[in-house]
C-alpha cells in the first residue's frame, strides 16, 4: 500500500505522454498530491505547486512517485540521484519503471538504512493463480480499445465515480502501473507471465455477492499485435458482463507500429463480444468513449453523436462529457 500524501516527480521528462502517470494522479486523486517536482527549465506541469524534496515533506508528503515513463523503463543516473535525495529527506518512493527501485543496490541499501519503504507498481505482490473461467457471482465491466494508449483507464474512472454518484457500489480494478497508483492496489498485468493473465483478472474482481460493479481497466488491443495476449487474457479472465469500447479519433497507426492502420469500431467491437462470449455468453456492449481532446467541442459532439448512431450505443468523451449515457445503458442491461 502507497502512504500519501505524495509528491508527483516529473524531473527532466520530454513530453506529456512520459508523464502520464503522475498526471493521472493529478487528475483522479488531486487532494492526496500536494505538490509535484521538476527540473529546472521544465515547461511541462500538473497544475501542482513546484516543491523540492525536503520542502514536500515538509508540507505531509510521504511517498515520492515516479510517474514517469521512459525508453525500456530505466532509472538513469539523474533518476537515481534524485530516488537518493528524496529517500535522503525522508520520503518513501514509488515507480512504475521496468527498473525496480528493489532491485537497485544503491537505492535498496539507502532505504533499508533510512528506515523507509519502496514500492515497485509493477512488481506483483504475490504470485497468480491459472484461470479457470468458472461462472462467478458479481457485475463487471470492461474497457476494451482500437489501440494502447485510448483512456480505457480514464473511462473505468468515471464509471465508478459515477456509479457511486448514483449511489451504486461500484470499484475500479487496476491492471497498469498509474491505475495501481490511484487505488492503491491491482495487478500490474504487463507484468504476470502469460498463462497466469486470465487468473490474475479472476483475482483482481472475485465473486461479489452486494449487487456492485467491478470496473476493470483494460489493457493493449485485441487488433495490436505486441499486446493482443494481455487483451485476450482480460477478456477471459473479467468474465464481464458489459464491454465499453475505447478509442481515440484522428489516430493514423497503431502505437509502436508504423503503418498498421487501427480497426473501425464496429470490427473491433464485434471481435472483442465474440472473445469475452467464451466465459460469458450473455456480454453486452454498452458503449464507446471517445478521447476527443484533439478535437473542438463542437466536432467532438457531432462525431460521438454519429457513432451513437452507426453503432446504436451511448458515446461520449469520459473527461470532457462524462458518462452518464454510458452508465443509463449500463444499468438498464441488468435490469433487462
Amino acid at each position: 500500500m502507497l502512504s500519501g500524501p505524495y509528491l508527483l516527480y516529473i524531473g527532466d521528462a520530454p513530453d506529456e505522454l512520459s508523464i502520464k502517470s503522475s498526471r493521472g494522479m493529478a487528475q483522479w486523486r488531486p487532494e492526496a498530491c500536494v505538490g509535484q517536482y521538476r527540473a529546472p527549465g521544465s515547461a511541462l506541469t500538473l497544475g501542482l505547486p513546484d516543491m523540492g524534496f525536503q520542502q514536500a515533506k515538509a508540507a505531509g508528503a510521504q511517498t515520492l512517485i515516479l510517474g514517469v515513463a521512459n525508453a525500456g523503463g530505466v532509472m538513469a543516473e539523474g533518476l537515481t540521484n534524485d530516488v537518493l535525495a528524496a529517500l535522503a529527506a525522508g520520503l518513501n518512493v514509488a515507480s512504475g519503471l521496468h527498473q525496480k527501485l528493489a532491485a537497485t543496490p544503491i537505492i535498496a541499501e539507502a532505504a533499508a538504512r533510512l528506515g523507509l519503504s519502496l514500492f515497485d507498481a509493477r512488481e506483483p505482490s504475490e504470485p497468480m493463480p491459472i484461470g479457470k473461467g468458472y461462472r462467478r457471482a458479481g457485475r463487471r465491466v470492461l474497457t476494451v480499445g482500437t489501440d494502447c494508449s485510448v483512456g480505457k483507464m480514464y473511462t473505468s474512472l468515471a464509471l465508478e465515480r459515477e456509479l457511486r454518484r448514483r449511489g451504486v457500489k461500484a470499484d475500479f480494478r487496476a491492471t497498469g502501473q498509474t491505475g495501481i497508483f490511484i487505488a492503491k492496489s491491482g495487478v500490474p498485468i504487463d507484468a504476470v507471465v502469460a498463462d497466469f493473465i486470465a487468473g490474475a483478472a479472476e483475482w483482481i474482481s472475485p465473486a461479489r455477492e452486494d449487487g456492485g460493479w467491478d470496473l476493470i481497466e483494460g489493457q493493449g488491443s485485441l487488433f495490436h499485435p505486441s499486446f493482443a495476449g494481455v487483451s485476450m487474457g482480460l477478456l477471459h479472465g473479467s468474465q464481464p458482463d458489459a464491454l465499453v469500447l475505447c478509442h481515440e479519433p484522428g489516430r493514423e497507426q497503431m502505437r509502436g507500429i508504423n503503418g498498421r492502420a487501427l480497426p473501425d469500431l464496429a470490427t473491433c467491437l464485434a471481435a472483442n463480444l465474440q472473445a469475452a462470449r467464451l466465459t460469458n455468453p450473455d456480454v453486452q456492449a454498452v458503449g464507446v468513449a471517445l478521447n476527443t481532446s484533439k478535437l473542438a467541442p463542437d466536432a467532438a459532439r457531432a462525431l460521438c453523436d454519429q457513432i451513437a448512431g452507426e453503432l446504436n450505443l451511448p458515446c461520449q468523451d469520459p473527461v470532457a462529457m462524462g458518462v452518464d449515457q454510458i452508465t443509463d445503458r449500463l444499468l438498464a442491461c441488468v435490469a433487462s
